[in-house]
């Protein structure tokens, strides 16, 4: 079994975090985009608004609204398959977004797909078998209005040793 409470709990200490965002994914680091809140269910990331993430036209950039949303359904995929044994590995096998708002601010994307990233990771534990789950994720601005939605496809597959 994996131990997700001690992965999240890691996750969000902002030090930790910070230094495993520049070493394992600058790109994210140096956008803004981190972790608010993450349990065993749900987890809200944010991006700001800033010179590193905006675009020609005064706001954030796509790829970082992109990159955020990714990581509200990867925390929590990464926490249910933590020092798991046997090992599973994750992989993104589609994306899909659609753009409602301008995001000139801070946008939080929030995923409450836990549990059925779970389910799925447990699936393919039982199966032996690659599955697949859709997560949602929805950004809002700090107003509440939402900015974006986004799916995104995992596929989970026990590791051959």
């Amino acid at each position: 079994m994996s131990n997700p409470g001690r992965f999240l709990k890691t996750i969000q200490h902002p030090f930790k975090f910070s230094i495993y965002l520049l070493l394992n994914l600058p790109s994210a680091f140096f956008s803004g985009v981190r972790v608010v809140y993450a349990d065993e269910n749900q987890c809200r990331v944010k991006v700001p608004f800033k010179w590193f993430s905006k675009n020609p036209f005064k706001s954030t950039y796509f790829a970082c609204l992109s990159m955020a949303a990714e990581m509200s359904t990867g925390v929590l995929a990464l926490a249910h398959i933590y020092k798991r044994s046997p090992a599973i590995s994750m992989l993104v096998s589609n994306i899909e977004g659609r753009f409602l708002k301008k995001a000139t601010g801070i946008t939080i994307f929030t995923c409450t797909d836990g549990q059925l990233i779970k389910q799925t990771i447990e699936e393919a534990v039982k199966s032996g078998e690659g599955k697949t789950i859709t997560a949602n994720t929805y950004g809002k601005n700090e107003a509440g209005e939402m900015i974006a939605e986004f799916t995104v496809t995992w596929s989970f597959k026990v590791k051959s040793a």
